[in-house]
This record gives structure tokens, C-alpha cells and sequence, in this order.
């Protein structure tokens, strides 16, 4: 970036090649890996679905560290603020995906999520000469909800006690929910903006 942007005040004059934006690109690069380990043999074989975990829960980590480091040193880019919500998007979107492909979720479950989630990026793209509408408290929940729910269903629960799955039900139901709220929410926004 060369200067300082008009519509976001926390915008700097890092470069696109930051630790930032590398954190990003990461999570974009393990979606595929992801899917790789959650497909791998028959899609329900333990110790694939553990290391499904394991690659998504890494994809999870970096999302809260691009942003922290991007804001916290400066390296807020038009790049990273472009990035960082399709690869977000990305991970979830494949990870609903293969789960209801996998069936261990129902679809409507996953159109629910995605139609909140395109429908929110389409009104960010919308709104993006007013200036970016932040993620609110809301926002970071759902997140965080959505993404205990999905690690929760990628983790071999099949070959567990019964527990394991009800807390998966629950976070899931959790996400839906916070998902259709925020997603109200941000619309709400979005419109009252000048």
C-alpha cells in the first residue's frame, strides 16, 4: 500500500508482505490441506478426522493472530482487510460443506451459515466507499462459536460417548442462532450508515 487510506483510519503504509497478511494467506493455503485430511479414506476414519482437526483448529489460531498483529503493529492493509474475510469464508464455508457432504451435518444447517455469511460480504462490498463497518462484539462470538461448533463436528464424535456429541449440538445451535442475529444485525448497520 502506498499511503494512507480514505476510508479506514487504522490503514498504514506497511507492505503487503507482512506477517499479517502471511498469517492470512496460511489459512487460505490450509483450507485445501483441511479438506485433504477430512475426505481421507472413507471421511470417518479417527485419526484422519483428528488430524482434519487439528489442520482447521491451526487455520482457527491464525485468524486471531492476522488481525491482532495487523492492528497492533501498524500492518492494517486494504490487502489484509480484503483477505482476511474470504479466507475466513473459505474455511468455514469448506469445512460446512464437507461436513453435510461427509452427512455428519445437515444442509440446512450450512445454507444458513453461508447465506448470512455472502450476504454480509456482498453488503460489505456494498458499503466499502462509507468505510468499514467494524465486526462487532456479536460478530467475534458467533466466530468464535461457529468455529468450537465446526472443530466440535470435524472431531471423530462417532467413536466417542454420547456427551461429546450433545456439547457439538449445542455450540452448533449456539452458532445458528448467533449467526442469523449478527447477520440481522450487521444489515442493520449497513443501512443506517450515511
Amino acid at each position: 500500500m502506498t499511503g494512507q487510506s480514505d476510508t479506514d483510519p487504522r490503514a498504514s503504509r506497511a507492505g503487503v508482505a507482512n506477517i499479517a497478511n502471511l498469517l492470512t494467506g496460511l489459512r487460505i493455503v490450509l483450507v485445501p490441506v483441511f479438506l485433504a485430511a477430512l475426505f481421507a479414506g472413507d471421511g470417518h476414519e479417527t485419526r484422519w478426522r483428528i488430524a482434519a482437526f487439528v489442520v482447521f483448529a491451526a487455520a482457527v489460531i491464525t485468524d486471531r493472530f492476522d488481525g491482532e498483529i495487523a492492528r497492533s503493529f501498524d500492518m492494517v492493509t486494504e490487502f489484509g482487510k480484503l483477505a482476511d474475510p474470504i479466507a475466513d469464508k473459505a474455511l468455514i464455508g469448506a469445512a460446512l460443506i464437507g461436513l453435510s457432504m461427509l452427512g455428519d451435518l445437515p444442509w440446512w444447517i450450512t445454507v444458513v451459515i453461508l447465506a448470512r455469511e455472502l450476504a454480509v460480504t456482498l453488503l460489505r462490498f456494498a458499503v466499502i466507499r462509507r468505510g468499514v463497518i467494524p465486526a462487532s462484539r456479536g460478530g467475534k462470538l458467533k466466530t468464535l462459536v461457529q468455529a468450537v461448533a465446526i472443530g466440535l463436528f470435524v472431531l471423530p464424535l462417532h467413536a466417542w460417548p454420547s456427551p461429546w456429541l450433545t456439547t457439538a449440538w449445542v455450540f452448533m445451535w449456539a452458532a445458528v442462532v448467533l449467526t442469523v442475529l449478527t447477520g440481522i444485525d450487521y444489515a442493520v448497520s449497513a443501512f443506517r450508515r450515511p
